[in-house]
């Protein structure tokens, strides 16, 4: 873990999408950050030591969805799915598509295996998964305001992890979508998929894979913006001071009830043609019976001995 010193930053963006503004100083206590993102090695030893069962293994329960299809309600997970051309992007359902046996073990569908990927980030997991490995390791998830600080790695109000400049000296410090998304990637980074946790160089903080390659869970419950003022907005699980619960569901989807958790980081499908979220002020909300392909985790603890 990498030692994170306390300090007051200007989190969020008045300059992109209106979920990150509005621009406001927010002060954060000390605390020790994972360096890299969770990996399919350290989430198979807590598999093995707990016998976990992640959310995508285990059948739905037809309580939970009202009005679903019986034959729909299976275990599985959300796949990316490059359509063959370019395709409307309103409509998400275009690229994922929900396989039946994905999971960590299998994250492209029950055939593919994460053989040789040992040090590629977990994904497939929903947040009660990241919230249950955190919690076995001694830890805790990070709060939006955590992960943001620790992300800026010293950078205060910088656009990147690592500076203003995307790729400095045509240089990619992460891994993400080149071409037009959803169909063409060009992969100029290296990677189509996920990539190796310490692929791309650490920021001003020692930290790794904070922007792109998959999206991290935070504690926070989503809001649609920020608030203007928090003096404080570290060491204070489930952000008491910003969204309730309550407040997080989809106004788009009134009749399901599903809270959302705020991710972070953006992931290796956000493209400059789609998903500019490849910026430490991003942020993106998610159901939290949610799991995909590109979405993963890292730990904080914020006392140490």
């Amino acid at each position: 873990m990498i030692r994170i010193e306390g300090g007051t930053f200007r989190m969020g963006s008045d300059r992109h999408y209106v979920e990150e503004a509005p621009v406001h100083r927010v002060t954060v206590d000390g605390f020790w950050i994972d360096r890299t993102p969770v990996t399919n090695r350290q989430f198979k030893d807590f598999v093995k030591a707990t016998g976990h069962t992640t959310f995508a293994e285990i059948p739905p329960d037809p309580k939970d969805y009202p009005g679903a299809l019986p034959h729909m309600l299976y275990a599985g997970s959300l796949v990316f799915s490059p359509p063959q051309g370019p395709v409307d992007l309103r409509n998400w359902g275009q690229w994922w598509t929900f396989l039946k046996g994905a999971d960590w073990r299998h994250p492209y569908g029950p055939k593919s295996n994460i053989n040789g990927l040992d040090n590629h980030p977990v994904v497939h997991v929903a947040y009660t998964d990241a919230l249950a490995y955190a919690r076995w390791a001694g830890k805790d998830l990070p709060t939006e305001a955590e992960w943001e600080f620790a992300a800026r790695g010293g950078l205060d109000g910088a656009e990147y992890a690592w500076g203003d400049e995307f790729t400095p000296g045509g240089e990619h410090r992460a891994n993400t979508w080149q071409g037009d998304f959803p169909h063409e990637n060009l992969a100029h980074d290296g990677f189509t998929r996920t990539s190796p946790v310490t692929a791309f160089p650490p920021n001003g903080y020692g930290v790794q894979d904070m922007i792109g390659n998959v999206w991290e869970w935070t504690s926070d419950w989503y809001a649609a913006r920020h608030e203007a003022d928090v003096a404080k907005a570290c060491c204070i699980p489930e952000n008491p001071r910003g969204a309730r619960e309550d407040q997080s569901y989809d106004p788009c989807q009134p009749n399901v009830r599903i809270p959302r958790k705020v991710l972070k980081g953006g992931s290796h499908l956000c493209a400059p043609n789609y998903c500019r979220r490849y910026r430490p002020a991003a942020r993106h909300p998610e159901p939290i019976d949610t799991s995909t392909s590109h979405v993963g985790f890292r730990c904080v603890m914020r006392q140490r001995s």
